[in-house]
């Protein structure tokens, strides 16, 4: 039976680089609350706006891109395929092994595994999800428009990532099972653009 070590090892770095906690991380160093303590509890950008400002949010939300856009940059002509990489990076950044598999939505991550694959795909979802966060104030609804806005694109374009891309749309939705809910309530926490 062949087995492709390099090919096991460049995927297991890619989970490892997407889940480093970056939220809970900068919260540490900037001496910020736990964001797994508050508000929801989650170690994403928007909770951290919420709850320690946006100056912290924004940079959580750079660094969260960041190690999406890299890791897909940097195997971007390797033998690897492109879809595994970005999965892995998306496991790592929603189940880090360091924090008890509990991680962000998926959001930031994605937006710069996209951007590295395709400049456009990246694009198209921020310029969705910041439509959608003007006209409706909800971060939750904006990234699930956005997410499924970006599938059907892939699906159309014809790309070979959409099956990958379909399952971590479907992973997405999970993680926001609890804003669904309460946006069917209507009781979901708006955001504050100017601020």
């Amino acid at each position: 039976m062949y087995i492709n070590l390099e090919a096991i090892l460049i995927s297991l770095s890619c989970y490892f680089v997407g889940s480093i906690p970056f939220g809970l991380l900068l919260s540490k160093f900037f001496n910020k609350s736990d964001p797994r303590l508050i508000g929801s509890k989650n170690i994403g950008a928007t909770n951290i706006v919420r709850t320690s400002g946006w100056k912290l949010g924004l940079l959580t939300l750079i660094f969260d891109m960041l190690k999406g856009l890299i890791p897909v940059v940097i195997f971007k002509n390797h033998l690897v395929e492109q879809s595994f990489i970005i999965l892995f990076i998306f496991l790592g950044h929603l189940f880090p092994i360091w924090i008890r598999f509990k991680g962000g939505k998926g959001i930031a991550v994605i937006i710069g595994c996209l951007f590295g694959y395709n400049f456009f795909y990246g694009l198209i979802f921020s310029l969705v999800w910041l439509i959608t966060a003007i006209v409706s104030k909800y971060s939750s609804l904006s990234a699930l428009v956005a997410s499924l806005s970006i599938l059907i694109i892939i699906y159309l374009d014809n790309d070979n990532i959409f099956l990958i891309i379909l399952l971590m749309v479907i992973m997405i939705f999970f993680k926001h099972i609890s804003n669904i809910k309460r946006l069917v309530r209507g009781d979901e926490l708006k955001i504050n653009l100017k601020k």
